[in-house]
């Protein structure tokens, strides 16, 4: 899958030069389904041809050799796409980019002066680490979530962290006591679970620190008192960057882990996309740095000044030309480029008629 690096790369390499964009859902609900699929490609290629002016010869000659690039990459697919959704682009020179992405996709193919990026926006918030952690006061697991894989766990244990406490105040004789006076031997083995556990909790802290970076998300649960002890050795603010699941289990299997945090990311990217566009809102308002509506936005991108693009979903659906040429602006100047779905997508839609963007100054 490509990082947004990636994806500005390919666009402003291919800027002028004809490409075959190809997008696909890859959703199924049953086996009698399998090949839906390539029957929704074969009515966008011929909606793609309708649009081109395949009467010109060469123009028809491209086409054909760019289509059967992708032909050949789809022809690995004998039922099932492999995944939500799969994304090719060729020129008549050979595949440009081609791979399954783990988000459903729209059914787009277009033959056209550069490539189509506008629907792949929404496969980017991938790229974003999920940090998520399990812990109690003995343990703690953390996985590492991006681009839809999950990584193996890394596991954190209290008793690891206790070195040999053995020799520190306690008797060698045998005896029913611990050797610390005034204290039971389970009262001294409770002391040292609870050293270990601490300093357990505070590489825990600064693994999150250093992993999460500037960008990366957080999804903790556990036990509460643990989870609270975990945070409050994160150095540094998580600025909304994170969210707690009271489902969450040190014991979980990988596959539950999979399913909860997934849930829990989207919560988190819905939440933190609301955010930024309340920020946007506000200073679109007062004339600071946001720009509400198409207009606005567009003269934004001209004089180079946006920082970060918001999109409905809604509005690229029903504007997608206008809708890939704003993207396209935006990554000329390697702006960020968000797709508002659900809650933020309505509000969007009701501000700024679905277009909307943060800048980088004012003039």
């Amino acid at each position: 899958m490509l990082k947004h690096e990636e994806l500005v790369d390919l666009y402003r390499t291919h800027r002028e030069t004809p490409v075959l964009s190809v997008y696909l859902d890859g959703k199924a609900g049953d086996f009698a389904e399998r090949k839906a699929w390539r029957r929704r490609f074969d009515q966008e290629v011929a909606q793609a041809r309708k649009l081109a002016r395949t009467e010109d010869e060469e123009v028809s000659r491209d086409l054909k050799r760019s289509l059967e690039h992708i032909g050949t990459e789809l022809d690995a697919f004998d039922n099932f796409l492999p995944d939500r959704g799969w994304v090719g682009f060729a020129t008549p020179d050979g595949i440009v980019h081609a791979g399954a992405v783990r988000v459903p996709m729209p059914d787009l193919v277009r033959w056209e002066k550069g490539i189509r990026v506008a629907p792949y926006v929404r496969a980017l918030k991938q790229e974003r680490l999920v940090l998520t952690v399990l812990v109690d006061s003995r343990r703690a697991r953390i996985f590492e979530y991006r681009g839809g894989e999950l990584g193996e766990p890394e596991n954190l244990n209290a008793e690891t962290f206790l070195g040999d406490l053995t020799d520190v105040n306690v008797s060698k004789r045998p005896t029913n006591h611990s050797g610390v006076r005034g204290k039971t031997g389970t009262d001294a083995a409770q002391n040292y679970l609870g050293v270990g556990s601490r300093k357990m909790m505070k590489k825990l802290g600064q693994q999150i620190h250093e992993r999460m970076g500037t960008d990366g998300h957080l999804v903790i649960g556990g036990t509460p008192e643990a989870v609270t002890q975990a945070l409050e050795q994160v150095p540094g603010q998580l600025n909304g960057r994170m969210i707690r699941r009271s489902s969450l289990r040190v014991e979980m299997s990988d596959p539950e882990v999979r399913s909860e945090l997934e849930q829990a990311a989207s919560e988190l990217n819905q939440s933190l996309q609301l955010g930024l566009l309340e920020e946007v809102v506000d200073q679109a308002r007062s004339g600071g740095r946001g720009a509400l509506g198409a207009d606005p936005v567009e003269k934004a991108l001209r004089e180079a000044r946006v920082d970060t693009l918001l999109l409905s979903r809604n509005f690229m659906a029903a504007s997608p030309d206008y809708a890939d040429h704003l993207v396209g602006a935006a990554f000329e100047q390697h702006a960020e480029v968000e797709e508002l779905a659900t809650e933020g997508a309505y509000r969007l839609d009701s501000e700024g008629e679905g277009v909307a963007a943060r800048l980088r100054y004012t003039l």
